[in-house]
C-alpha cells in the first residue's frame, strides 16, 4: 500500500473509532509495521490533520474533522453499482473484495434513497467469470504497475515454448477469458502482451523502472493507435 493510500485509511480508521486506537492495531489492519504507523501519524499531524494521542495509549481524530463528502446523482450511483458488478468478472480476487468495501463505504456515506439503489441489486453484469490464474497473482501485477517494479516471470507462449522474462509491467487488461499483462520485455526489447493464464511463475525482483512507466505507456498507446490506422 502506498503512503498516500495508507494515510487515507488511517484517517478512515480513526474517524470511525469510538475509542483511541493504538498504532499496533492500525498496523495490524493495514499490514505494515508499527514504526510505519508512527511515521504516518507524524505526517498527518504535520499536515494539520487533528490526530491526538501518544505511543502506547492510542490515537483519536479530534471532532469536527472529516473528508469532503461524496455526492452522487442517481445515474452516477447506478454507474458505480454496475462497475462494481463488472469487477466480479475479472477473476481478480483482491479487486472483488475491494469492490465490496467500496460499496459499504459509499452506502454509509450517501442519503437513504441512493443507499437503496446500491443495495437493491437491480443492475447486473452477466457472463462467464475467468478463473484466477495459477502462476501469478494479479494483485502483484497491479502493485508492480503502481510501484514501477520489474517482475521475473516464467512464460509459456501459444506454441508451448517456455522462456524466462524480466518485464516492466505498465498496464493490465481484463478480457472475458483471461487478463493480459502489457509490459516492456527486456528479452525482446519491445512492448509485449503476456496472457496471465500462460504465466507459470512470477517473482518480484526488487528492481525498479521509476519514472519510466508513463513513457512506456505512451509508446504502447502510440503503437496500438498506429496498428488501428494500418488495419483500416
Amino acid at each position: 500500500m502506498r503512503k498516500a493510500s495508507r494515510l487515507f485509511e488511517i484517517i478512515q480508521i480513526l474517524r470511525l473509532a469510538r475509542l483511541p486506537v493504538t498504532a499496533a492495531e492500525i498496523a495490524a489492519r493495514l499490514e505494515v509495521t508499527v514504526r510505519s504507523i508512527y511515521r504516518d501519524i507524524a505526517a498527518l499531524q504535520a499536515m494539520r490533520v487533528p490526530v491526538e494521542g501518544e505511543r502506547g495509549i492510542g490515537y483519536i481524530l479530534r471532532p469536527g474533522f472529516d473528508l469532503p463528502p461524496l455526492m452522487f446523482s442517481i445515474e452516477e450511483t447506478e454507474a458505480i453499482v454496475l462497475a462494481l458488478a463488472l469487477l466480479e468478472r475479472t477473476g481478480d480476487t483482491e479487486l472483488k473484495v475491494a469492490a465490496g468495501r467500496v460499496a459499504d463505504k459509499i452506502a454509509g456515506a450517501v442519503p437513504p434513497p441512493l443507499r437503496h439503489t446500491l443495495s437493491a441489486r437491480a443492475l447486473h453484469a452477466w457472463g462467464s467469470v475467468p478463473r484466477q490464474p495459477e502462476g501469478i497473482d494479479l494483485a502483484t501485477v497491479r502493485r508492480a504497475i503502481r510501484d514501477e517494479e520489474k517482475l521475473l516471470i516464467d512464460y509459456r507462449d501459444e506454441y508451448a515454448r517456455a522462456t524466462e522474462r524480466t518485464i516492466r509491467p505498465i498496464a493490465l487488461i481484463y478480457y472475458s477469458e483471461t487478463a493480459n499483462i502489457v509490459a516492456w520485455c527486456e528479452l525482446r526489447q519491445a512492448i509485449r502482451n503476456f496472457r496471465a493464464d500462460r504465466v507459470e511463475a512470477c517473482e518480484r525482483t526488487g528492481a525498479y523502472f521509476r519514472s519510466e512507466g508513463d513513457g512506456l505507456r505512451q509508446l504502447w498507446i502510440a503503437g496500438w493507435a498506429e496498428g488501428q490506422k494500418t488495419s483500416t
